[in-house]
């Protein structure tokens, strides 16, 4: 064998795979279909598409793809650290109804099995309380005021590297062992990629000393296709297939493989497997592909009309709201210039139609010519804009199936389908509108098609005692098959409620603690 594991992507899952398995003594392999992208590789502004946007078809290869479904447009990322790379840096451990809840809450004792391994990832990852609050959130934090709410509003705990701002200094995280750091300037363009070399990404820890320990990593490379060696429950190992995902003459190559974890997030796990359940792995559980959830999200944005405010400083998010026992509000920022959203937003309106809609685009648009004409025109979009993320742990699923085309589509599962007019996002959004004297704009497909956006979907591959009820065990292992692993958002098997990284990491990191134990079984 040409490996003893191979890892699919290189985000939360993938690192956390790679690194802990080197530690073992295992000789491993990271295959990512992104790009390899260092500190003064990333877009100056997310007006450079190539850098920002990852559009093969256009020949962009960016950091953040937008994938469009019929239920739910969807925010994700790629390249070496995969999501860490576009994420917001947040990292907050959900309340106890995520571990009670959805197909894994019999399983375990979740919230007191994970409790150390939240420790451990929010160690590694670098999370430390935002230590400045700007505009945005300032404005969030009256507004919690207002609301009598003040009590649940806090500062967030994010990856980031603080020290003095714009001062370089040698590893602070691991011993020296780790790159060298530099403090954060507050520029707003985490969300873009940090050119400042203060996110703390993925390729600046687990991968990081994953490599140290000879961890191989490929990029720019995708797998097609997997297929046991032998014996069909790959008790024998696995090939691997894989070929180029950036030239236009894709390269091909077979690899072998003892073991296999697919990291690839949802869109990437997915697709993949729900094509070789069709042929070359069949004993998958057919719950592949259910269970789908959307963390129950809304993105609508708000521009201030006041010239004194710049919303574009801070974190990419510096503070959330709790609004409720099952409501969260976060304010999400870009850095000054990077303006590119505006041409994709329309003014927001809600309604049950979408006649409804553009007839209140309409007549918002003659009451307010003046202001709606800064927001696009005049203002800055980034500096006069925050993005409002709504999350809610209230529950509904999708389910993803593949087309006569090979193509990914959504169906409803359970519960009432997603929808980005949520209303108690709403009165949030009016409540913050008021108090930062702004106007609220969302994503053109909210208002034409009434499709909500996530940047947080979840599940596919959730736990369950046995196929009937999940695709993986609560050890990670891929029912029906031998030494293959699913570690990434398709495990999460209830709805977290807020940003899903820290969950991620933490879940790997009790999956690998287990890994040497269940490799012997």
């Amino acid at each position: 064998m040409d490996y003893d594991y191979i890892i699919v992507g290189s985000g939360f899952g993938g690192s956390v795979s790679a690194l802990r398995l080197s530690q073992k003594g295992y000789k491993v392999l990271v295959v990512e279909k992104g790009k390899w992208y260092h500190a003064n590789d990333f877009a100056k502004s997310n007006w450079n598409l190539r850098k920002w946007l990852w559009i093969p078809f256009f020949r962009l290869f960016g950091i953040m793809k937008i994938t469009i479904f019929r239920h739910v447009a969807i925010l994700s990322g790629a390249g070496v650290g995969g999501g860490s790379l576009v994420y917001a840096n947040t990292l907050p451990i959900p309340k106890k109804a995520f571990f009670d809840s959805g197909s894994w809450k019999d399983l375990a004792d979740w919230e007191q099995e994970l409790q150390p391994h939240y420790q451990m990832a929010l160690k590694m990852l670098g999370a430390t309380k935002n230590p400045k609050l700007f505009d945005g959130d300032v404005g969030l934090k009256e507004m919690a005021t207002r609301l009598g709410a003040e009590d649940r509003f806090e500062a967030t705990n994010v990856a980031v590297y603080f020290g003095e701002e714009n001062v370089t200094v040698k590893d602070p995280y691991f011993g020296g062992e780790g790159p060298d750091r530099t403090g954060c300037n507050f520029c707003g363009a985490c969300m873009t990629g940090c050119r400042n070399n203060s996110k703390n990404t993925l390729d600046k820890n687990y991968l990081h000393l994953a490599q140290k320990n000879g961890v191989e990593i490929i990029a720019e490379n995708e797998v097609y296709d997997v297929r046991p060696v032998d014996a069909k429950d790959g008790a024998s190992g696995y090939e691997v297939f894989i070929r180029s995902s950036t030239q236009l003459f894709k390269k091909k190559k077979k690899i072998t493989t003892k073991g296999i974890v697919f990291s690839g997030g949802v869109l990437g796990t997915m697709k993949l497997l729900l094509k070789l359940k069709l042929k070359s792995l069949p004993n998958i559980s057919d719950r592949l592909g259910r269970d789908i959830r959307t963390n129950n999200e809304t993105l609508i944005s708000v521009s201030t009309l006041d010239k004194d405010k710049n919303l574009s400083k801070g974190v990419a998010i510096g503070s959330i709201l709790h609004a409720d026992e099952n409501s969260h509000l976060e304010i999400c920022r870009y850095a000054e210039g990077s303006n590119f959203w505006k041409l994709l937003h329309l003014p927001y309106a809600t309604g049950n139609n979408v006649l409804a809609r553009l007839a209140r685009i309409f007549i918002n648009a003659l009451k307010s010519p003046l202001e709606y004409f800064k927001i696009y025109v005049l203002n800055g979009w980034a500096k006069s804009t925050v993005v409002l993320l709504f999350m809610q742990t209230l529950d509904s699923t999708l389910q993803f199936k593949r087309n006569l085309f090979g193509r990914m589509y959504s169906i409803v599962s359970t519960g009432a389908k997603p929808s980005p007019f949520i209303p108690e996002s709403i009165q949030l959004t009016e409540a913050y509108g008021k108090t930062i004297n702004g106007k609220p704009t969302s994503f053109f497909l909210e208002t034409i098609a009434g499709i909500p956006s996530t940047a947080h979907i979840l599940g596919g591959a959730v736990m369950g005692k046995d196929e009937t009820e999940g695709v993986i065990d609560k050890y990670n292992r891929v029912f029906g098959y031998q030494n293959m692993y699913i570690i990434d958002g398709s495990m999460i098997s209830a709805n977290p409620g807020v940003n899903p990284s820290l969950s991620i990491t933490a879940i790997g990191e009790l999956a690998m603690s287990r890994i040497k134990e269940n490799w012997k079984e």
